[in-house]
């Protein structure tokens, strides 16, 4: 007896660049200073819930928002600390994460982690592949 079995492969759509950033600041201090530094306008959304089916009660991650118009570029800020965990475990340094969808100019994203890492504030702003992360599907929203 033959079984004919096709094995189906996805691959993760990881279309965004990710900022890990250090800090001791709340996540609206850091997003105030933030807006300053970088012009930016990030506006508090919904926070963003994870279902992981334990306990039945989803993590929620606090969420901020800016774009860019002129290129479409969607900015958000994600705690990397939730209600009952980590949004990504593996990276229990990084307190937020800055996501950046659509389309940024090398230069324009090299610029922003200079400007971020001169922050007092921001102990560390670095650029992670989000294809190194393990949990990778907890930043896809």
């Amino acid at each position: 007896m033959v079984l004919n079995r096709k094995v189906l492969k996805f691959e993760i759509d990881l279309d965004f660049v990710l900022i890990a950033i250090t800090t001791s600041l709340k996540d609206y201090r850091i997003c105030y200073y933030i807006n300053k530094c970088l012009n930016f306008n990030f506006t508090r959304v919904d926070d963003l819930s994870l279902d992981t089916s334990i306990n039945g009660a989803p993590l929620l991650f606090s969420l901020y928002r800016y774009s860019w118009e002129t290129t479409e570029t969607d900015f958000y800020f994600i705690g990397n600390k939730g209600s009952d965990g980590y949004l990504v475990p593996e990276m229990r340094e990084a307190d937020y994460f800055i996501m950046i969808k659509n389309y940024i100019d090398d230069t324009d994203l090299e610029n922003m982690i200079s400007a971020l890492n001169k922050m007092p504030e921001i102990v560390a702003a670095v650029k992670i592949d989000p294809k190194k992360i393990k949990s990778r599907e907890n930043l896809l929203f």
